[in-house]
C-alpha cells in the first residue's frame, strides 16, 4: 500500500504529519511519500521519503497512491486520482472567515472551479467538532463522509509529554522560565497577501516595549506571508513563523493573541489565555472574508481594538483570564469538545476500516464500505 502525504502545499507538519507517525506507531505496512516544497527541507525528518512538489515526479506519486492524505488542495488540475484510491482531507482549521465560495471577496472562476474538482475528490473530510462539521460542509458544499474526530494535529497539546515537550521548546527558542511567552500569530489578508512590506497589523516594537522586561513576543506569520522581513534583532521578539508546526508553539507559550485565524480553535485546546486583535475589523468582516458566526458575541472574549489596551491585558493575564472565563469555557466546549489527545487514533481507526482488505470488499474498494460506518457524518 502506498500512502502519500501533502500539508501545506509542501511542508511536513499538521494532520497529515500527526496521522503518517501514528501509522509508523501502529507498525502498518506501507510505503509512505511526502509532497516536499525544496523551501522546507529542513523540517523533514531524516529518512521520510519525499518527491519535490509541482514536478512530474510527485504527479507520477499521487497518480500511484493508494491513500493520499492532505491538509489542503493537493496541486488543483495537475494530476489525475487513482481508480480505487482513498483520498483523505483532514483540512486545515476550523473557519471563523468564510471560505471557499462563501467568502466575500474569492480567486478568479477558473481557479475556484479547479478547487471544486478536488473537493469532488475527497472521500471523506476530517472535522474538529459538530460546530466545524456543518461550516465546511456549506463552505465547500460537500455532501461526503466526515469523520467528526477532533484534530490530530492538537494531540500533542494533550500527550502525557506534554509539559516535557513544552520545556524542551522554551529552551530551544531561548524562554526563561521565569519569562511569560506571548505567541502573536495574525491570519494573512487577501489584499496585501502579495505585497512584501504591508504592515502586520500590531506594531510589534511597541508591543514588545509596552510589556517590558520578563515577557517574550513570538511572532509566527501565516505560511503564506513567511518570507516577510521581521526585525528579529529586537529584544523580546523571536520570528518562529519557520518552526515546523505549530501545534509545538502553542505548548511553548503562555497566552496567544490572534485576530481570525483558525488558531484560535487550536489554541484554545490549552486553556491558556486567549486574546483576540481584529485591528481591521469591519474592512476585514464586511469586505475581505465575511464570518461563519459572530465573533463578538461568540468569540472566546472581549475583542481588543486598541494596541495599548492589549499590552495591558498580557501584563495583567490572571484578571484577564478570569474577565473572560465564562465565554472561553462555552467557546473550547463548543469547538475543542473532541480534541482530547486522541484524535490520531479515532482517524486511523476509522481509515484502517476503510482502505483495508476485509470479506465483504475487493481489496482496495472502500466504495461498499463508506455508506455503513457508524462513525460516519
Amino acid at each position: 500500500m502506498k500512502i502519500v502525504y501533502n500539508a501545506f502545499n509542501g511542508r511536513y507538519a499538521d494532520s497529515p504529519r500527526a496521522l503518517h507517525q501514528g501509522l509508523l506507531a501502529r507498525g502498518v505496512e506501507a510505503e509512505h511519500v511526502w509532497l516536499q516544497d525544496e523551501r522546507f527541507v529542513g523540517g523533514f525528518p531524516a529518512g521520510v521519503a519525499t518527491v519535490p512538489i509541482g514536478t512530474p515526479t510527485a504527479v507520477a506519486a499521487l497518480e500511484s497512491a493508494d491513500v493520499l492524505i492532505s491538509n489542503t488542495h493537493i496541486q488543483l488540475d495537475r494530476w489525475q486520482k487513482p481508480a480505487g484510491a482513498f483520498y483523505l482531507q483532514t483540512w486545515h482549521g476550523t473557519p471563523l472567515k468564510q471560505i471557499h465560495r462563501a467568502a466575500a471577496s474569492i480567486p478568479p472562476e477558473e481557479m475556484m472551479v479547479e478547487l471544486d474538482l478536488d473537493i469532488a475528490r475527497w472521500d471523506a473530510l476530517v472535522s474538529q467538532s459538530p460546530a466545524a462539521t456543518g461550516l465546511l460542509r456549506t463552505a465547500f458544499g460537500y455532501a461526503g463522509p466526515v469523520m467528526e474526530t477532533g484534530y490530530p494535529r492538537n494531540d500533542v497539546l494533550s500527550a502525557p509529554d506534554a509539559a516535557r515537550r513544552r520545556a524542551e521548546l522554551r529552551e530551544e527558542l531561548g524562554i526563561g522560565d521565569d519569562v511569560t511567552a506571548v505567541l502573536y500569530a495574525p491570519t494573512y489578508r487577501d489584499d496585501t497577501v502579495d505585497e512584501a512590506d504591508a504592515p502586520d497589523g500590531l506594531d510589534l516594537e511597541q508591543l514588545v516595549r509596552r510589556l517590558g522586561p520578563g515577557r517574550t513576543v513570538l511572532l509566527r506569520q501565516h505560511y503564506y506571508l513567511y518570507r516577510r522581513p521581521v526585525r528579529t534583532g529586537l529584544a523580546g521578539l523571536v520570528d518562529v513563523s519557520d518552526n515546523p508546526d505549530i501545534a509545538d508553539l502553542y505548548l511553548a507559550a503562555d497566552a496567544m493573541v490572534t485576530d481570525y485565524s483558525s488558531a484560535m480553535f487550536d489554541f484554545a485546546v490549552t486553556g491558556k489565555p486567549l486574546l483576540l486583535h481584529p485591528y481591521d475589523l469591519e474592512h476585514y468582516r464586511d469586505q475581505l472574508r465575511g464570518f461563519t458566526f459572530d465573533l463578538d458575541t461568540e468569540g472566546p472574549g472581549e475583542l481588543v481594538l486598541d494596541p495599548a489596551v492589549l499590552a495591558e491585558k498580557l501584563l495583567a493575564l490572571p484578571a484577564t483570564s478570569a474577565e473572560d472565563a465564562v465565554r472561553y469555557a462555552a467557546f473550547r466546549r463548543r469547538w475543542c469538545g473532541l480534541d482530547d489527545g486522541h484524535a490520531t487514533d479515532r482517524v486511523l481507526d476509522q481509515l484502517l476500516e476503510l482502505i483495508l482488505p476485509s470479506t465483504d470488499a475487493e481489496p482496495g474498494s472502500v466504495d461498499g464500505r463508506l455508506a455503513s460506518g457508524t462513525r460516519w457524518v
